[in-house]
Protein backbone atom coordinates (compact mmCIF):
# COMPACT_ATOMS: atom_id res chain seq x y z
CA UNK A 1 0.00 0.00 0.00
CA UNK A 2 1.27 3.50 -1.23
CA UNK A 3 1.95 6.19 1.65
CA UNK A 4 0.26 9.37 1.26
CA UNK A 5 3.34 11.02 -0.57
CA UNK A 6 3.13 8.23 -2.82
CA UNK A 7 -0.35 8.66 -3.41
CA UNK A 8 -0.07 12.70 -3.63
CA UNK A 9 2.78 12.76 -6.28
CA UNK A 10 1.02 10.55 -8.68
CA UNK A 11 -2.18 12.88 -8.07
CA UNK A 12 -0.42 15.74 -9.05
CA UNK A 13 0.72 14.46 -12.07
CA UNK A 14 -2.93 14.07 -13.06
CA UNK A 15 -4.42 16.84 -11.91
CA UNK A 16 -4.91 15.56 -8.20
CA UNK A 17 -8.23 15.47 -6.57
CA UNK A 18 -7.68 15.92 -2.45
CA UNK A 19 -10.34 14.97 -0.50
CA UNK A 20 -11.25 15.42 3.15
CA UNK A 21 -9.86 13.60 5.63
CA UNK A 22 -6.71 12.67 2.75
CA UNK A 23 -3.58 12.62 5.21
CA UNK A 24 -1.30 15.03 3.62
CA UNK A 25 2.34 14.80 5.10
CA UNK A 26 3.99 18.12 5.09
CA UNK A 27 6.80 17.05 2.72
CA UNK A 28 4.91 16.41 0.26
CA UNK A 29 3.89 20.12 0.12
CA UNK A 30 6.62 21.97 0.85
CA UNK A 31 6.45 23.28 -2.69
CA UNK A 32 3.67 24.97 -1.85
CA UNK A 33 4.95 28.39 -1.12
CA UNK A 34 4.40 31.94 -2.31
CA UNK A 35 6.30 32.92 -4.72
CA UNK A 36 5.54 35.66 -7.91
CA UNK A 37 6.93 34.38 -11.48
CA UNK A 38 8.26 36.44 -13.93
CA UNK A 39 5.25 36.83 -15.59
CA UNK A 40 3.10 37.44 -13.35
CA UNK A 41 1.96 40.85 -11.23
CA UNK A 42 -0.15 40.65 -8.14
CA UNK A 43 -1.60 43.13 -5.21
CA UNK A 44 0.96 42.28 -2.72
CA UNK A 45 2.01 44.76 0.32
CA UNK A 46 2.68 47.99 -0.70
CA UNK A 47 1.80 47.15 -4.68
CA UNK A 48 -1.48 47.81 -5.94
CA UNK A 49 -1.34 47.45 -9.37
CA UNK A 50 -1.76 43.96 -11.43
CA UNK A 51 0.71 43.82 -14.82
CA UNK A 52 1.68 40.72 -16.60
CA UNK A 53 5.55 41.07 -17.89
CA UNK A 54 4.26 39.21 -21.43
CA UNK A 55 6.31 40.55 -24.24
CA UNK A 56 3.81 39.58 -27.08
CA UNK A 57 0.95 41.49 -24.73
CA UNK A 58 2.91 44.59 -24.44
CA UNK A 59 3.08 45.01 -27.80
CA UNK A 60 -0.08 44.38 -28.14
CA UNK A 61 -1.61 46.86 -25.72
CA UNK A 62 0.88 49.51 -26.95
CA UNK A 63 -0.24 48.72 -30.78
CA UNK A 64 -4.08 49.70 -29.39
CA UNK A 65 -3.24 52.60 -27.54
CA UNK A 66 -1.43 53.92 -30.94
CA UNK A 67 -4.12 53.14 -33.10
CA UNK A 68 -7.16 54.36 -30.82
CA UNK A 69 -4.59 57.93 -30.51
CA UNK A 70 -4.15 58.02 -34.33
CA UNK A 71 -7.85 57.51 -34.91
CA UNK A 72 -8.46 60.60 -32.97
CA UNK A 73 -5.69 62.63 -34.89
CA UNK A 74 -7.52 62.02 -37.61
CA UNK A 75 -10.71 62.69 -36.81
CA UNK A 76 -9.68 65.46 -35.27
CA UNK A 77 -6.85 67.34 -37.38
CA UNK A 78 -8.20 66.46 -41.04
CA UNK A 79 -11.92 66.14 -40.81
CA UNK A 80 -13.20 68.17 -37.84
CA UNK A 81 -10.66 71.03 -36.97
CA UNK A 82 -10.57 72.36 -40.65
CA UNK A 83 -14.18 72.38 -40.84
CA UNK A 84 -16.24 75.41 -41.89
CA UNK A 85 -19.27 74.20 -39.96
CA UNK A 86 -18.74 75.05 -35.99
CA UNK A 87 -21.61 72.92 -34.70
CA UNK A 88 -20.48 69.87 -36.69
CA UNK A 89 -17.05 69.66 -35.61
CA UNK A 90 -17.99 70.65 -32.05
CA UNK A 91 -20.58 68.03 -31.24
CA UNK A 92 -18.48 65.26 -33.60
CA UNK A 93 -15.65 66.19 -31.80
CA UNK A 94 -16.79 65.52 -28.04
CA UNK A 95 -19.01 62.65 -29.10
CA UNK A 96 -15.92 61.22 -30.65
CA UNK A 97 -13.07 62.36 -28.32
CA UNK A 98 -15.63 61.09 -24.95
CA UNK A 99 -15.69 57.79 -26.13
CA UNK A 100 -11.74 57.20 -27.21
CA UNK A 101 -11.40 58.21 -23.32
CA UNK A 102 -13.89 55.78 -22.53
CA UNK A 103 -12.55 53.20 -24.52
CA UNK A 104 -8.47 53.43 -23.11
CA UNK A 105 -9.70 53.83 -19.57
CA UNK A 106 -11.36 50.40 -20.37
CA UNK A 107 -8.35 49.38 -21.58
CA UNK A 108 -5.86 50.38 -18.56
CA UNK A 109 -8.80 49.03 -16.29
CA UNK A 110 -9.01 45.57 -17.96
CA UNK A 111 -4.83 45.49 -18.21
CA UNK A 112 -4.91 46.34 -15.00
CA UNK A 113 -7.48 44.73 -12.66
CA UNK A 114 -6.54 41.66 -11.35
CA UNK A 115 -8.63 39.03 -13.24
CA UNK A 116 -9.00 36.81 -10.11
CA UNK A 117 -6.26 35.20 -9.15
CA UNK A 118 -5.90 32.19 -7.35
CA UNK A 119 -3.07 32.58 -4.32
CA UNK A 120 -0.25 30.88 -5.60
CA UNK A 121 1.27 28.10 -3.11
CA UNK A 122 -1.73 27.71 -1.10
CA UNK A 123 -2.18 24.37 -1.09
CA UNK A 124 -0.34 23.50 2.51
CA UNK A 125 -1.38 21.18 4.96
CA UNK A 126 -2.29 23.64 7.41
CA UNK A 127 -4.60 25.64 4.64
CA UNK A 128 -6.09 22.64 3.46
CA UNK A 129 -6.91 21.81 7.83
CA UNK A 130 -8.19 25.03 7.59
CA UNK A 131 -10.63 24.60 5.38
CA UNK A 132 -12.35 22.05 7.67
CA UNK A 133 -13.40 19.56 4.52
CA UNK A 134 -16.20 16.80 5.32
CA UNK A 135 -15.26 13.48 4.83
CA UNK A 136 -15.80 12.62 0.85
CA UNK A 137 -15.43 15.88 0.26
CA UNK A 138 -13.38 16.72 -2.81
CA UNK A 139 -11.29 19.95 -3.85
CA UNK A 140 -8.64 20.12 -6.99
CA UNK A 141 -5.20 21.26 -6.73
CA UNK A 142 -3.10 23.08 -10.16
CA UNK A 143 0.35 20.62 -10.38
CA UNK A 144 1.60 24.27 -11.92
CA UNK A 145 0.93 26.85 -9.44
CA UNK A 146 0.72 24.58 -6.52
CA UNK A 147 -2.61 26.44 -5.72
CA UNK A 148 -6.32 25.19 -4.72
CA UNK A 149 -8.07 25.37 -7.38
CA UNK A 150 -11.64 26.79 -6.87
CA UNK A 151 -14.62 25.58 -9.06
CA UNK A 152 -14.37 26.59 -12.83
CA UNK A 153 -11.26 28.43 -12.21
CA UNK A 154 -8.44 27.54 -15.35
CA UNK A 155 -4.89 28.06 -14.92
CA UNK A 156 -3.41 30.54 -17.74
CA UNK A 157 0.26 29.56 -19.17
CA UNK A 158 1.04 33.40 -19.61
CA UNK A 159 -0.27 34.75 -16.66
CA UNK A 160 1.20 31.12 -15.20
CA UNK A 161 -1.90 31.45 -12.16
CA UNK A 162 -4.96 29.63 -12.00
CA UNK A 163 -7.68 32.62 -12.67
CA UNK A 164 -11.45 32.19 -11.23
CA UNK A 165 -14.08 31.89 -13.85
CA UNK A 166 -11.48 32.51 -16.91
CA UNK A 167 -12.82 33.51 -20.29
CA UNK A 168 -9.40 33.71 -22.50
CA UNK A 169 -6.52 35.39 -22.26
CA UNK A 170 -6.68 38.53 -24.58
CA UNK A 171 -3.12 39.90 -25.82
CA UNK A 172 -4.99 42.91 -26.90
CA UNK A 173 -5.20 43.96 -22.95
CA UNK A 174 -2.10 41.87 -22.36
CA UNK A 175 -4.41 40.13 -19.28
CA UNK A 176 -6.84 37.36 -19.21
CA UNK A 177 -10.43 38.00 -19.00
CA UNK A 178 -11.57 36.39 -15.60
CA UNK A 179 -13.91 37.24 -12.67
CA UNK A 180 -13.04 40.53 -11.08
CA UNK A 181 -12.27 42.56 -14.97
CA UNK A 182 -14.87 40.83 -17.94
CA UNK A 183 -16.91 43.87 -17.25
CA UNK A 184 -14.18 46.48 -18.11
CA UNK A 185 -13.25 43.91 -21.36
CA UNK A 186 -17.44 44.28 -22.19
CA UNK A 187 -16.48 47.91 -21.77
CA UNK A 188 -13.07 48.33 -23.93
CA UNK A 189 -15.10 45.97 -26.77
CA UNK A 190 -18.24 48.25 -26.47
CA UNK A 191 -16.08 51.50 -27.11
CA UNK A 192 -13.66 50.53 -29.32
CA UNK A 193 -16.92 49.13 -32.08
CA UNK A 194 -18.86 52.57 -31.30
CA UNK A 195 -15.75 54.94 -31.95
CA UNK A 196 -14.74 52.41 -35.32
CA UNK A 197 -18.41 52.74 -36.63
CA UNK A 198 -18.13 56.99 -35.35
CA UNK A 199 -15.22 57.39 -37.77
CA UNK A 200 -16.39 55.36 -40.94
CA UNK A 201 -19.52 57.81 -40.59
CA UNK A 202 -16.86 60.84 -40.31
CA UNK A 203 -14.69 59.30 -42.86
CA UNK A 204 -18.02 59.01 -45.74
CA UNK A 205 -19.18 62.37 -44.65
CA UNK A 206 -15.45 63.87 -45.36
CA UNK A 207 -15.10 62.16 -48.66
CA UNK A 208 -18.44 62.96 -49.48
CA UNK A 209 -17.92 66.66 -49.06
CA UNK A 210 -14.03 66.96 -50.36
CA UNK A 211 -15.51 65.54 -53.80
CA UNK A 212 -17.66 68.42 -54.02
CA UNK A 213 -15.08 71.37 -53.32
CA UNK A 214 -11.55 71.67 -53.56
CA UNK A 215 -9.54 68.83 -51.36
CA UNK A 216 -6.65 71.92 -50.27
CA UNK A 217 -10.57 73.99 -48.89
CA UNK A 218 -11.22 70.77 -47.07
CA UNK A 219 -8.05 69.90 -44.89
CA UNK A 220 -4.82 71.59 -44.28
CA UNK A 221 -3.09 68.83 -45.18
CA UNK A 222 -2.57 68.16 -48.91
CA UNK A 223 -5.02 66.12 -51.24
CA UNK A 224 -2.51 62.94 -50.83
CA UNK A 225 -1.21 62.87 -47.24
CA UNK A 226 -5.20 63.38 -46.46
CA UNK A 227 -6.42 60.60 -48.95
CA UNK A 228 -3.89 57.94 -47.17
CA UNK A 229 -4.80 58.99 -43.63
CA UNK A 230 -8.41 58.52 -44.72
CA UNK A 231 -7.84 55.29 -45.96
CA UNK A 232 -5.93 53.60 -43.17
CA UNK A 233 -8.36 55.08 -40.75
CA UNK A 234 -11.21 53.51 -42.64
CA UNK A 235 -9.39 50.12 -42.96
CA UNK A 236 -8.89 50.28 -39.37
CA UNK A 237 -12.21 51.57 -38.38
CA UNK A 238 -13.12 48.54 -40.38
CA UNK A 239 -11.68 45.80 -38.56
CA UNK A 240 -11.84 47.24 -35.07
CA UNK A 241 -15.21 47.71 -35.92
CA UNK A 242 -15.14 43.43 -36.77
CA UNK A 243 -13.56 42.07 -34.27
CA UNK A 244 -14.94 43.83 -31.01
CA UNK A 245 -18.41 44.21 -32.36
CA UNK A 246 -18.29 40.30 -32.40
CA UNK A 247 -16.27 39.83 -29.28
CA UNK A 248 -19.18 42.34 -27.64
CA UNK A 249 -21.83 39.83 -28.68
CA UNK A 250 -19.89 36.53 -27.84
CA UNK A 251 -19.01 38.57 -23.94
CA UNK A 252 -22.84 39.63 -23.72
CA UNK A 253 -24.06 35.78 -24.51
CA UNK A 254 -21.25 33.91 -22.37
CA UNK A 255 -22.54 36.33 -19.66
CA UNK A 256 -26.18 35.55 -20.06
CA UNK A 257 -25.92 31.86 -20.15
CA UNK A 258 -23.45 31.85 -17.70
CA UNK A 259 -20.91 30.18 -19.56
CA UNK A 260 -17.07 31.35 -20.35
CA UNK A 261 -15.26 30.96 -23.27
CA UNK A 262 -13.37 27.67 -21.95
CA UNK A 263 -15.79 26.21 -20.96
CA UNK A 264 -17.53 26.38 -24.11
CA UNK A 265 -15.14 25.11 -26.21
CA UNK A 266 -14.20 22.10 -24.03
CA UNK A 267 -18.01 21.55 -24.06
CA UNK A 268 -18.07 21.22 -20.15
CA UNK A 269 -21.82 20.08 -18.21
CA UNK A 270 -22.37 22.27 -15.97
CA UNK A 271 -21.96 21.36 -12.30
CA UNK A 272 -22.55 24.83 -11.07
CA UNK A 273 -26.23 26.26 -10.47
CA UNK A 274 -26.48 28.52 -13.55
CA UNK A 275 -27.61 31.85 -12.87
CA UNK A 276 -30.64 33.76 -14.83
CA UNK A 277 -29.78 36.55 -17.56
CA UNK A 278 -30.48 39.18 -15.64
CA UNK A 279 -28.46 37.91 -12.62
CA UNK A 280 -25.51 37.19 -14.78
CA UNK A 281 -25.50 40.53 -15.93
CA UNK A 282 -25.82 42.33 -12.21
CA UNK A 283 -23.41 39.75 -11.22
CA UNK A 284 -20.46 40.86 -13.99
CA UNK A 285 -21.69 44.57 -13.62
CA UNK A 286 -22.43 45.25 -10.30
CA UNK A 287 -25.89 45.81 -9.12
CA UNK A 288 -29.34 46.97 -11.49
CA UNK A 289 -28.93 48.46 -14.30
CA UNK A 290 -27.84 51.77 -14.48
CA UNK A 291 -25.48 54.19 -15.90
CA UNK A 292 -22.44 53.31 -13.61
CA UNK A 293 -22.76 49.71 -15.87
CA UNK A 294 -21.03 51.75 -18.48
CA UNK A 295 -19.04 53.92 -16.37
CA UNK A 296 -15.19 52.53 -16.23
CA UNK A 297 -13.54 54.93 -13.85
CA UNK A 298 -15.90 53.19 -10.79
CA UNK A 299 -13.34 52.19 -7.79
CA UNK A 300 -10.72 54.65 -9.13
CA UNK A 301 -11.58 57.12 -6.60
CA UNK A 302 -10.29 57.31 -2.99
CA UNK A 303 -13.41 55.42 -1.73
CA UNK A 304 -12.44 52.65 -4.16
CA UNK A 305 -8.73 52.79 -2.75
CA UNK A 306 -9.83 52.76 0.96
CA UNK A 307 -12.38 49.63 0.01
CA UNK A 308 -9.39 47.82 -1.80
CA UNK A 309 -7.40 48.29 1.51
CA UNK A 310 -10.32 47.49 3.92
CA UNK A 311 -10.71 44.00 2.50
CA UNK A 312 -7.14 43.50 2.26
CA UNK A 313 -6.85 44.05 5.99
CA UNK A 314 -9.60 42.25 6.63
CA UNK A 315 -8.04 39.20 4.68
CA UNK A 316 -4.90 39.24 6.43
CA UNK A 317 -6.83 39.44 10.02
CA UNK A 318 -8.38 36.46 8.63
CA UNK A 319 -4.94 34.44 7.96
CA UNK A 320 -3.90 35.51 11.17
CA UNK A 321 -6.77 33.97 13.45
CA UNK A 322 -6.70 31.11 11.53
CA UNK A 323 -3.09 30.36 12.33
CA UNK A 324 -3.92 31.53 15.87
CA UNK A 325 -7.12 29.04 16.10
CA UNK A 326 -4.59 25.83 14.34
CA UNK A 327 -1.50 27.12 16.89
CA UNK A 328 -4.15 26.82 19.88
CA UNK A 329 -5.91 22.96 18.44
CA UNK A 330 -2.39 21.98 17.72
CA UNK A 331 -0.59 22.80 20.96
CA UNK A 332 -0.78 20.02 23.53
Amino acid sequence: MQSSNHRLRDMEQHHPLLSGGTDVEADSLAAGVMVGGPHSGHAVGNRTVWFIQDSCGMVCATMTWFLVLYAEFVVNFVMLLPSKNFWYSLLNGAAFNSLAILALASHLRTMLTDPGAVPKGNATKEYMESLQLKPGEVIYKCPKCCSIKPERAHHCSICKRCIRKMDHHCPWVNNCVGEKNQRFFVLFTMYVALISAHALGLSGMHFFTCIKVQWNECSDFSPGVSVLLLIFLCLEAVLFLTFTAVMFGTQIHSICNDETEIERLKNEKPTWERRTRWDGMKTVFGGPPSLLWCNPFTGWGREGLYHQQLLRFQAELLTCLQWLELRRTSSP
